[in-house]
């Protein structure tokens, strides 16, 4: 179906009511916007077997399968991308000129967010309210970005803040924010580690005791390579695998860590935290906003994908 052809393949008459065709293709967009047969029902005021059956009627006239069946939802095919580009529109615009089911029953789908806990909840959540308020529906998953960048690729979200640009051009990405990151501890350790830090360099920090994310130390072995040009090589003392759990941890006394500047900002202006070192280079990591290519058929999606860009200029 194609603008300025609203017969399309003769499933549906501009000047007519809508007939069974029509309702299956409004019934697929549902389900390719919310990415689930559940919610694709609840968003069309039907049950769940009817928006099964149609799926698979529609299905059986276009001789091609149209979604993926997962363990949670579904992952639209190529063919799927393909007919919710040349339909979306148009559907949209009848739906709107006619009224039917949007007065009733049809809701934008819900947002699928997914990124870093501590990023998410510290600067994309709060960030993200007044759309809330505005009726956007969001559904958050936390997670690691390998993970959650295959999640995407499979249809699970409809965007990923990363901590790296994904490669290939399976997905579209831009850059986001870049995030600081700096050497704390409370003020208890810098006292009796920070002058010697700088008179002695990393070996100073040895009778400390190390807060990190994880086992292998990705942050804390960065900020050693980038900043003092050389290996980090000590085991950590305490893991966290929440950078918001490291923070918490650092600030009771703990020990020391690297952590990005924005998660501490309030408490390093406080005086809970103490900048042990102050490079002329710090290291910094690029995040980006990363979804698949091609146009999205949920318009919130790109509210929120605007938002975002927009407040990631000012983090």
């Amino acid at each position: 179906m194609r603008h300025g052809d609203p017969e399309g393949s003769g499933t549906a008459r501009a000047d007519g009511p809508p007939v069974t065709d029509l309702n299956l293709l409004r019934t697929f967009l549902a389900v390719y916007r919310s990415g689930s047969f559940t919610a694709a029902a609840g968003l069309l005021g039907l049950s769940q077997p009817t928006v099964t059956d149609r799926i698979r009627s529609l299905e059986r006239q276009t001789g091609r399968e149209l979604f993926e069946r997962l363990p949670r939802g579904v992952a639209p095919t190529v063919v799927a991308d393909d007919l919710a580009a040349r339909i979306a529109d148009p559907l949209d615009a009848l739906v709107a000129a006619t009224g039917r089911g949007a007065a009733s029953h049809e809701r934008a789908a819900p947002v699928h967010l997914a990124g870093p806990a501590e990023l998410l909840c510290a600067r994309v959540l709060p960030a993200l309210a007044p759309l809330v308020e505005d009726g956007v529906r969001l559904r958050i998953t936390p997670g690691l970005t390998e993970r959650l960048l295959d999640e995407l690729r499979a249809g699970r979200h409809d965007l990923v803040v990363a901590t790296f640009r994904p490669r290939g051009r399976s997905l579209v990405s831009v850059p986001l924010m870049d995030e600081e990151f700096v050497l704390v501890a409370a003020p208890a350790w810098a006292g009796r580690v920070k002058e010697r830090l700088a008179a002695e360099g990393p070996a100073a920090l040895r009778a400390a005791p190390l807060v990190a994310y994880a086992e292998d130390l990705p942050i804390a072995r960065r900020y050693w390579r980038h900043v003092f040009g050389t290996r980090l090589s000590r085991p950590a003392d305490v893991t966290v695998p929440d950078l918001r759990g490291v923070l918490a941890a650092v600030a009771a006394g703990a020990g020391f860590s690297v952590l990005p500047r924005y998660l501490c900002a309030s408490e390093l202006a406080s005086g809970a935290l103490v900048l042990l070192h102050e490079p002329e280079d710090p290291p910094i990591n690029t995040g980006y906003l990363v979804r698949r290519p091609g146009r999205t058929g949920n318009p919130d999606v790109t509210r929120v994908r605007d938002l975002l860009i927009g407040a990631g200029r000012s983090w």
